[in-house]
């Protein structure tokens, strides 16, 4: 398996309600870098599925605001998932700027009905923006409640690894029996064989 962590652009840590008022300016997210280790994604994937069993959304679609899929859950078989996070990072863009127009800092929840499918897109700490699609199974009311909660979860998350060294490596498992094999090679370094 390889250890070497994905990367991805990330901006300067946040914690709290999610929002996307305080993000810094994208040149800088596209300086900063952030890697994401098998641990981070399990923890992330792990929220995902809580969000999508109380939910009861179709899918969940985890994007950094570049518009690069940080991870997903639930139905996506049938979902081109790198043109979706390029379009929902797009409309983000184009959002902040009419709020901007508008006097606003930047609008930090849209929503799209549409006759089959509704998606919504929520921001996630300062970096990442969370696209949820859901049908009639579920009702907007409920996928906010839960979006908001897995959202300061994710954003949690997020604030550890962006507080984490630079260059940190993740250390590897050690075996339930290491210490019977180690004590092993060292009997048999120490008599001789």
């Amino acid at each position: 398996m390889d250890s070497r962590p994905e990367t991805v652009e990330r901006g300067a840590g946040g914690s709290g309600i999610p929002s996307m008022n305080n993000f810094v300016p994208d040149n800088a997210l596209r300086e900063a870098q952030v890697s994401f280790y098998k641990e981070d994604m399990d923890r992330l994937d792990h929220f995902l599925d809580e969000f999508l069993r109380k939910s009861r959304a179709k899918s969940a679609l985890l994007v950094d605001r570049s518009g690069h899929p940080i991870t997903r859950k639930g139905f996506v078989q049938d979902l081109d998932v790198e043109t979706v996070s390029a379009l929902v990072a797009g409309s983000f863009a184009a959002t902040r700027e009419m709020a901007k127009l508008l006097g606003e800092k930047q609008f930090t929840f849209m929503f799209h009905q549409g006759e089959r499918d509704n998606i919504q897109l929520s921001v996630v700490g300062e970096r990442a923006i969370l696209a949820v699609i859901f049908d009639d199974r579920t009702n907007l009311g409920l996928v906010r409640i839960y979006t908001d909660e897995v959202a300061t979860k994710l954003t949690g998350i997020f604030s550890e690894i962006e507080k984490r060294p630079a260059g940190s490596v993740s250390p590897p498992p050690i075996e339930g029996d290491f210490g019977a094999s180690a004590g092993d090679r060292l009997d048999d370094l120490f008599s001789g064989q």
